[in-house]
């Protein structure tokens, strides 16, 4: 299998320096709703890799048929299924907003919120790189929204959601979704697939992203960095020594607990879902190890996909990070999956990159 997909992946490679300039003028056509993938360029391998796959798996006399409860598929989220950055992750510009911003908290931050939310805007706007900050960054998450409520959190996050994205003309800091994924998501879904969301993000702020949102993905199966949830009155009392009381309520508890990047999320994986799962699809070396998890030993046919951010037209690409992950792939036999050559749309017709 794992030759197989290297060979794919070769050919993809191929394909996707031949048809670059014809991907360019390829018009924006509307979905076509006999075809589940309709977002997804007729020539691209990966989607002819996907389908093939999906016949495969699903076909019960065939070798590699997974049987419902074991379909497992785990996804990243940031620069996966969402706008990555705009200039930056979504939840490093919520802790901007919410310390540098916010009339009801600015005045209230403490010096190490500031310094961290000041690092993210200078990393924002001259690429310079902090040792530690996204450890920080979970430090100060935690601690500047501590005594919230799990509604009003959501609901901060709901009202974040609607500001404008910044590089993009006709999007909202919510709609940042690649439509093409949403499709796979869907797709997957469709065959019986368990999808689950393994973030570096806080997963309260995946959750509040994905409250009304296109995707269909339920908070227990969204798993990403964690800081604590206390009992309302449970004040310093350790939670071994305090009762849940019937005037209490679950609020954030101001602690970073984990940083779900790299070897972490297959830690998460086991702790969470305690099962292998067969398809992963990542775009950064904070997933490569999830990557090589999933297609390492796994007693069923297994792939991994990974985004390679190419598009500098309708997208904020890089292609210093993309021709990176190209690497990756080759190296790993991972499906790469171009931005530029694979999508008809990224986040449909009514968005425009500025």
């Amino acid at each position: 299998m794992r030759k197989l997909i290297a060979l794919m992946m070769a050919f993809a490679l191929v394909l996707s320096v031949v048809c670059t300039a014809a991907a360019e003028e390829e018009p924006v056509s509307e979905p076509d709703d006999g075809d589940p993938l309709s977002l997804w360029t007729e020539d691209s391998v990966v989607k002819e890799e996907l389908i093939n796959y999906m016949d495969a798996i699903t076909d019960e006399s065939s070798e590699d048929f997974i049987p419902p409860e074991d379909r497992i598929a785990v996804f990243d989220f940031d620069g996966t299924l969402f706008c990555e950055t705009d200039p930056n992750y979504f939840d490093y510009t919520l802790l901007v907003h919410r310390v540098l911003e916010d009339p009801d908290y600015k005045d209230k931050a403490s010096d190490f919120e500031r310094e961290t939310a000041q690092k993210i805007v200078e990393q924002n706007e001259t690429g310079a790189s902090f040792t530690g900050l996204e450890i920080d960054h979970g430090k100060c998450i935690a601690s500047s929204f501590a005594g919230m409520t799990m509604d009003e959190f959501y609901a901060y996050i709901e009202e974040f959601k609607k500001l404008p994205m910044p590089s993009y003309e006709g999007m909202t800091r919510g709609g940042g979704f690649y439509l093409p994924m949403l499709q796979v998501v869907e797709y997957l879904q469709s065959y019986d697939f368990t999808v689950y969301i393994v973030s570096g993000t806080d997963r309260f702020i995946v959750r509040g992203i994905l409250r009304d949102s296109p995707m269909n993905i339920p908070p227990r199966q969204i798993i990403g960095s964690d800081e604590t949830v206390v009992a309302s009155k449970q004040g310093d009392n350790d939670a071994l020594s305090y009762m849940f009381m019937d005037d209490d309520v679950m609020v954030l508890g101001g602690d970073f607990i984990i940083k779900n990047l790299k070897m972490n999320k297959v830690g998460v994986i086991m702790q969470e879902i305690g099962q292998q799962p067969v398809l992963s699809f990542g775009n950064s070396t904070g997933d490569n190890s999830m990557a090589e998890y999933v297609v390492t030993n796994n007693p069923y046919a297994s792939m991994a996909f990974m985004l390679c951010c190419d598009d500098l037209e309708r997208e904020n690409g890089n292609m210093d990070k993309a021709e990176k992950m190209y690497g990756y792939c080759e190296a790993y036999g991972w499906m790469p999956i171009s931005m530029k050559n694979d999508w008809v749309t990224i986040y449909g017709d009514g968005v425009v990159k500025k």
